[in-house]
């Protein structure tokens, strides 16, 4: 992706750098539509998250003294939004302070790491984005209960979408000329075959298909990202904002 036109509106706000190997999504019959389903065992109708009012430093303990690991500025770097991180726990240091666990953006995919709970605010959001490679299937869930799954193209044998637990780190509205438009819904997760991408930093998206090669639906033919459909992308980019959760299994 080259450019980025305004802000997705709702959500909190990909461009440059978005590996579009991506995991094309389309509907499903009957428009992809689909009530919500019962509650999915384990999973919790909502996650905790936290919004950086200020740059952080990341440590492997809730400790100042601990080992540095990165850090995580207040901004993302491609709409200046806000960084907001799912929080995974929380601990008071040895002087009283809070510290809360984060997931973390960038390389290596899924990292961890503990930042001061002072300089944060918090957030929780119902949303929850499944990827599932082998079915090439999207489900989307809301308070625990599915509320739409899309049919995916996800990444080809050579530039394989990556697995694990990530998060949406910002997203977009993209402009018509630019590769993989409508929206965009740039992650945290990196590609693990691409180190850079189209001059950035190999970062997977789910994104629609403007501009594309008109690979079928349900085929691994991108370079790791999940292209959907203009109907799935833009249904999405209008509910999912940064912060959500997004986890990517075999």
């Amino acid at each position: 992706m080259t450019r980025v036109a305004a802000p997705v509106p709702r959500p909190h706000g990909v461009r440059r750098g978005i590996a579009v190997a991506a995991v094309a999504v389309s509907m499903t019959s009957a428009g992809g539509l689909m009530a919500a389903g019962p509650a999915s065992a384990g999973l919790p109708a909502s996650s905790s998250l936290v919004v950086l009012t200020k740059d952080h430093v990341a440590r492997t303990q809730p400790s100042a003294r601990a080992h540095r690991i990165r850090v995580v500025r207040a901004r993302r770097p491609l709409t200046r939004a806000r960084t907001v991180l799912p929080v995974l726990g929380r601990a008071t240091g040895s002087r009283g302070e809070a510290w809360v666990r984060v997931l973390l953006p960038g390389r290596p995919n899924g990292r961890k790491g503990w930042i001061r709970a002072l300089g944060t605010r918090p957030r929780s959001t119902g949303w929850q984005l499944s990827v599932q490679l082998s079915t090439r299937r999207v489900t989307v869930f809301y308070a625990g209960r599915v509320q739409r799954r899309f049919t995916a193209v996800v990444g080809a044998r050579e530039t394989p979408t990556p697995r694990g637990r990530f998060f949406v780190e910002e997203a977009v509205s993209l402009a018509p000329e630019d590769a993989g438009g409508p929206f965009a819904l740039a992650t945290s997760a990196r590609s693990e075959v691409l180190q850079e991408f189209n001059g950035g930093p190999g970062q997977i998206a789910l994104h629609g298909t403007d501009n594309l090669p008109d690979d079928p639906l349900g085929t691994a033919a991108s370079h790791g990202c999940v292209r959907l459909s203009t109907r799935a992308i833009t249904w999405l980019a209008r509910r999912i904002g940064r912060g959500v959760p997004l986890t990517i299994r075999s």
